[in-house]
């Protein structure tokens, strides 16, 4: 992987993605494939969904299989089943309507890395309708409402790659090892 691309990384997900335990992870609105690259770096089956069919070829490679599928048209039904993901990530992209499909696709020891913009954003630019960003504290409500046990939690503004309002969670599901979510600091 080039410095360009592992720059282009959320930290975010770089930091949290070696907790994903083995098995397939869900890159979601995956763009054009920076954390799809890297979560099969890390050695993981990757699905990479997005609605962009240019994007989708940018994202292909090794380990990553492509799906175009929008996700938002009023007859859209969630394509995966149940607890079928070691991890999923997700970053710049909200669609409520997805939201306990999704986690319901998390397998039993999965591992939620999700980071989007938060209330308060416009200040910045966009996104800056409210139906595309999070509430306060509305990671964390997901987490409780989902049964995931949170492992890291942040809202509030980020500079890079350019001044934003965020909130990002790294969370578990039950039957993941605590022991396995202590990380060396950064």
């Amino acid at each position: 992987m080039s410095d360009h691309q592992l720059e282009s990384i959320s930290p975010w997900v770089r930091r949290f993605a070696p907790l994903i335990p083995s098995g397939e992870v869900l890159d979601l609105a995956c763009g054009r494939g920076r954390h799809s690259r890297h979560l099969a770096a890390l050695g993981h089956a990757v699905v990479a969904v997005d609605h962009n069919s240019d994007s989708l070829l940018e994202a292909a490679g090794p380990d990553i299989v492509t799906s175009q599928i929008d996700l938002e048209a009023d007859d859209a039904v969630w394509p995966f089943g149940e607890q079928r993901f070691a991890g999923i990530v997700v970053t710049n992209y909200l669609h409520r309507p997805l939201i306990a499909a999704m986690l319901g696709s998390l397998a039993p020891n999965g591992v939620l890395i999700y980071e989007t913009f938060s209330e308060g954003n416009g200040q910045f630019g966009k996104p800056s309708n409210p139906a595309f960003l999070l509430a306060p504290g509305e990671l964390l409500a997901w987490a409780a409402q989902h049964g995931l046990r949170v492992v890291a939690f942040e809202d509030g503004r980020v500079d890079g790659p350019k001044p934003a309002l965020v909130q990002r969670v790294c969370a578990v599901k039950p039957e993941f090892p605590r022991v396995a979510a202590l990380l060396p600091s950064f």
